[in-house]
């Protein structure tokens, strides 16, 4: 990030009020935002994302409240917790009674052991603007060689005209612990609403996470995601991240391997149609070795959106025996839409099976030709090849009612089935 003036930072958030709680954390933010200003394309990380047409807008807080039944998961026995425009909706979430889980305020978490687990991660001007406005957030907590009872849906709503929703997250898996965790953004009669979330975790020594999220908002919505998780030993951290709303989409997932025999995958579907710009950068960083990672995200690009893929794995000096693993697939629908994929691979130990894959290209037309031949229209058989070509990554979804829930959303917006 640069290090400049922060008139534009100042200028952007100066009608924003300070919420109570933690306001060692939410000082300690705004000072470091004293000495950035937002990324432009000329810095590296953001080189295929303009974000001019958030930073040129002012936004609002507003506390409102809407009917989130549209919104809940059919089936689901979950946990519940609804945020709209980033405040939590006590009276519309739902805590089932049996679990060992334990969910508190985001600012009852220790600075301290926060501040310990986190501390070699480097913060951006997103990240740091929520953390010292977040508005709301939960702090799970599952206890120490237990399985959470019921999953958590953490359920978010943005609504309104040019309102902000700063919400944090924070998740520590104890030792040997399980979980499920689901993530939704939806918005409703939203105008360039803004969505600034961040999203962290430590998954301790021999505890697995899993998280599904899904992005469904508006097209006239903004979206950034700073998700940040660190691993311990023998850990395992799965998230599947499923991205068809919102007119312009950052997600910047950033993983700390910790230690050794981890597990580590990434997975993400992305669809984009008219203007959309939906970019995912994802960083594995492995210090240590014996260790796994994954990453499978696909892409489907329609009329004149924007794909962005940006995947880096460093494997230290010291982190030998690594298999890391990166692919990159992408399918044009439309002469006028983009992809940009840069898979990385920094590598320092030299003991390691790593690989990575980039492909971009048109649905083959010989395939075309012989579902035509078939009996299909054209339009069904591009929505199948299309269909097999997603399929691939949301089969690694193996909540069963989750997966009914996505693949009804995609009939609904697409008209694809699976």
């Amino acid at each position: 990030m640069e290090a400049v003036a922060n008139s534009k930072v100042s200028a952007f958030v100066e009608n924003w009020s300070l919420p109570a709680g933690n306001e060692t954390l939410r000082a300690e933010a705004l000072q470091a935002l004293k000495g950035m200003d937002f990324p432009t394309t000329r810095v590296e990380d953001w080189k295929y994302t303009r974000i001019t047409r958030i930073t040129n807008k002012t936004f609002h807080q507003s506390a409102m409240t809407l009917d989130v039944k549209p919104y809940i998961i059919p089936n689901l026995e979950a946990h519940v917790l609804v945020f709209v425009n980033g405040y939590f909706q006590k009276n519309l979430s739902t805590i089932l009674e049996g679990d060992v889980i334990t969910i508190a305020d985001v600012n009852d978490l220790d600075n301290s052991y926060y501040t310990n687990v986190l501390e070699d991660v480097d913060e951006n001007v997103f990240s740091l603007m929520n953390k010292a406005f977040a508005t709301a957030g939960v702090y799970l907590t599952i206890p120490k060689n237990q399985k959470a009872a019921y999953p958590i849906h953490l359920l978010h709503v943005s609504t309104g005209e040019r309102t902000v929703a700063n919400v944090r997250h924070f998740i520590q898996a104890e030792t040997g612990s399980k979980a499920e965790v689901f993530a939704t953004f939806h918005s409703e009669g939203a105008n360039d609403a803004l969505v600034n979330v961040v999203f962290e975790g430590h998954i301790q020594e021999n505890a697995k996470l899993t998280i599904n999220k899904l992005q469904s908002e508006e097209q006239s919505t903004f979206h950034i995601a700073n998700e940040i998780f660190v691993q311990d030993p023998s850990s395992n951290f799965e998230i599947n991240t499923i991205t068809i709303g919102g007119l312009l989409v950052r997600n910047g997932l950033n993983i700390l391997v910790e230690g050794e025999n981890c597990y580590t995958e990434l997975n993400g579907v992305y669809l984009g149609k008219g203007k959309q710009l939906l970019d995912n950068h994802t960083f594995v960083d492995h210090l240590f070795g014996n260790c796994t990672s994954s990453e499978t995200y696909k892409g489907v690009m329609d009329d004149q959106s924007i794909g962005v893929f940006n995947g880096k794995v460093v494997v230290r000096q010291d982190a030998q025996k690594i298999q890391a693993y990166q692919s990159n697939g992408n399918v044009l629908l439309s002469e006028q839409a983009t992809v940009n994929s840069k898979p990385e691979l920094e590598i320092y130990a030299d003991d390691v099976r790593c690989s990575h894959g980039s492909t971009t290209g048109q649905l083959d037309e010989q395939a075309v030709f012989y579902l035509r031949a078939r009996g299909l229209s054209e339009k069904k058989a591009k929505e199948l090849l299309v269909s097999a070509f997603i399929g691939e990554v949301l089969e690694k979804v193996d909540n069963a009612t989750y997966r009914a829930y996505v693949d009804e959303l995609f009939w609904q917006k697409f008209g694809w089935q699976f």
